[in-house]
């Protein structure tokens, strides 16, 4: 009942709310992007949601353009400034993900989206992370965020699914929060393609 009907309408309901009350910081952050790292403020990504649909994926831009002397982007380390850095390791740089979640692309708590370049990759077991809407954050993200490897993450994204309750999407919402204020778990970020993976 709750993951078929209440889940959605919280997510909704919440997700508004957000957006209503942390506009001014969105406001601020934006702005901030579009003085320290140019235009787009926006990063814009295609992810595989619920069933493998396709849509666009929001987050504030955290890299810069530079290019060498041929044209050619610089690596993404090289393009990742101090101020890049601290959008990422407190997750400001997600709250345009509100607006998936608002549109029902994504939820408050599932697996998160990965890469589309993926989708061939996954076995049988781990494709049904595709049978629930993608999330902001999730259980894998409670559980080591970004120390652990792909495999644990794809164990605790099924069983995320395969039991998924209101009490649960409480536990890892608050757990998301204090490990995001502690700054834990964010020692393995990888990126690729200007996106944290």
């Amino acid at each position: 009942m709750y993951a078929k009907y209440i889940k959605r309408m919280l997510d909704f309901i919440l997700s508004l709310i957000a957006l209503i009350v942390l506009s001014p910081l969105m406001l601020i952050i934006g702005l901030l992007v579009r003085i320290k790292l140019g235009k787009p403020i926006i990063f814009k990504q295609k992810r595989p949601g619920k069933n493998e649909k396709i849509f666009t994926l929001y987050k504030f831009r955290t890299m810069t353009d530079e290019k060498d002397q041929n044209g050619n982007l610089l690596p993404d380390a090289e393009r990742l400034t101090k101020f890049g850095k601290t959008l990422r390791s407190t997750s400001l740089d997600e709250l345009p993900e509100l607006w998936n979640i608002l549109k029902g692309e994504m939820a408050i708590v599932g697996p998160r989206p990965l890469l589309v370049e993926y989708l061939p990759l996954y076995n049988e077991k781990q494709k049904h992370r595709h049978d629930v809407r993608p999330g902001l954050t999730g259980l894998a993200q409670i559980s080591g965020r970004n120390t652990i490897d792909w495999e644990e993450k794809f164990e605790e994204d099924i069983e995320y699914i395969q039991n998924v309750n209101f009490v649960t999407d409480c536990k890892i919402v608050f757990k998301t929060v204090s490990k995001v204020l502690k700054k834990e778990g964010i020692s393995r970020y990888k990126y690729r393609n200007n996106e944290k993976i």
